[in-house]
C-alpha cells in the first residue's frame, strides 16, 4: 500500500510540472481533474477501509474528478474561452520556479519534528509543493480559469494535510471543506462570466481598466 500511496505522490508532483508548463487550457483542466482523483484514493491507501475513509474518497472522487472538471469545460465552452494559456512569466522560468519550491519543500519537509510513522514519508512535502505550485498559478497566470486552476491544485495541496488527520477530523468538517471548494468555483464562474460580459476577456489584467 505504502507503495502504491508514494506512486500516487508522485505522480502528483509530476502533473504539478505538467501544469506548470503547459499551455493547453483543456490539458491543464484534465490534469487538474486526474490530481484529484489519484488524490481521493489516498485515503483508503493510508487509513484503511474504514468507511470514514471511503465516505472522503468517495466524495472527493465525484468533486475533485468528475463535477468540477465538467463546470470548467462548461465554462469554457459557454464563455468562449481561448485554448492557449497566457502566463505573466515565461513556461521555463515557472518550471525552474516549480524545480525551486519542490527541492525546499522536499528540503523543509525533513527538518519538520513529525510522528515516527510520517518520518521519510512523501505526504508531506507533495502537500507543501502543490501548495506551492498552486500559488505559483496563481500570480504567474493571467486568465481567471486558470486561476481558478491555480486554486484547486492549491486545495488539493490542503486536502493532502487533512488526509493524514482524516482519523481525528469530523467527516463533517472534511465534508465542508470540500462544499467550500464547490461553492468557490461557481463564484469564480460568475466572476469569469461579468469580466467577460464587460471586457470581452477574462484577462484579470484588465480589471485595472475599471473606474468609480
Amino acid at each position: 500500500m505504502t507503495d502504491i500511496a508514494d506512486l500516487i505522490m508522485l505522480t502528483v508532483i509530476l502533473l504539478n510540472f505538467f501544469i506548470l508548463g503547459s499551455s493547453r487550457l483543456g490539458a491543464c483542466v484534465r490534469a487538474v481533474a486526474l490530481q484529484g482523483a489519484i488524490l481521493s484514493c489516498l485515503a483508503p491507501l493510508l487509513h484503511g477501509l474504514a468507511p470514514h475513509a471511503l465516505f472522503l474518497a468517495a466524495s472527493a472522487f465525484l468533486l475533485k474528478g468528475l463535477v468540477i472538471p465538467w463546470l470548467l469545460f462548461r465554462a469554457i465552452k459557454k464563455v468562449q474561452i481561448k485554448r492557449k494559456i497566457e502566463p505573466r512569466i515565461s513556461y521555463v522560468a515557472s518550471l525552474m520556479l516549480g524545480a525551486l519550491v519542490t527541492g525546499s519543500a522536499f528540503i523543509f519537509g525533513d527538518r519538520l519534528p513529525l510522528i515516527t510513522e510520517h518520518v521519510h514519508s512523501l505526504v508531506i512535502p507533495t502537500a507543501m509543493t502543490t501548495l506551492a505550485m498552486g500559488f505559483l498559478i496563481l500570480i504567474t497566470r493571467t486568465k481567471a480559469i486558470t486561476q481558478v486552476l491555480g486554486y484547486l491544485i492549491f486545495e488539493n495541496g490542503i486536502f493532502l494535510f487533512g488526509i493524514l488527520l482524516s482519523e481525528t477530523m469530523p467527516a463533517m468538517v472534511e465534508a465542508g471543506v470540500l462544499l467550500d471548494m464547490l461553492v468557490a468555483i461557481f463564484i469564480m464562474g460568475i466572476v469569469m462570466n461579468h469580466i467577460n460580459r464587460e471586457f470581452s476577456s477574462i484577462n484579470t489584467e484588465e480589471l485595472c481598466l475599471l473606474r468609480e
